[in-house]
């Protein structure tokens, strides 16, 4: 297992900003005005995801099981909308924008922090 550093920690907010800024630019329903402001939304969404998103998900078991998983995006996209709502510079266009920009937040971001991953030798 590898140790968080706050070097580390900084790596991925400035990828989840440039995850952000790509999305934006991608999907002409989001409107993020700069970088700092991507920067914002990926700490406030890291905010979010880590003590809401939790809390969202265990009353929601009921939905989630019905809807096999689903509406996890649902819970996704309502966190996109609470943050544009929290965060000057940032729009997002109603529902179907926050969906589209989480989806495709996620898989922007997973595709840089492959990209920066170093190999690592096991013997």
């Amino acid at each position: 297992m590898q140790k968080s550093s706050f070097a580390q920690i900084i790596l991925k907010l400035l990828i989840s900003g440039l995850a952000v800024f790509f999305t934006d630019w991608l999907l002409s329903g989001i409107d993020v005005t700069n970088f700092t402001n991507a920067l914002l939304i990926a700490i406030v969404l890291a905010f979010l995801n880590t003590f809401l998103k939790p809390v969202l998900v265990l009353l929601t078991i009921p939905f989630t099981i019905f809807t096999l998983g689903l509406f996890l995006l649902a819970i996704n996209a309502g966190i996109i909308l609470l943050a544009s709502k929290l965060i000057d510079g940032f729009f997002v266009d109603g529902f179907w924008w926050a969906l589209f920009f989480s989806v495709i937040l996620s898989i922007t971001t997973s595709i840089l922090e492959g990209l920066t991953k170093t190999k690592v030798k096991t013997y």
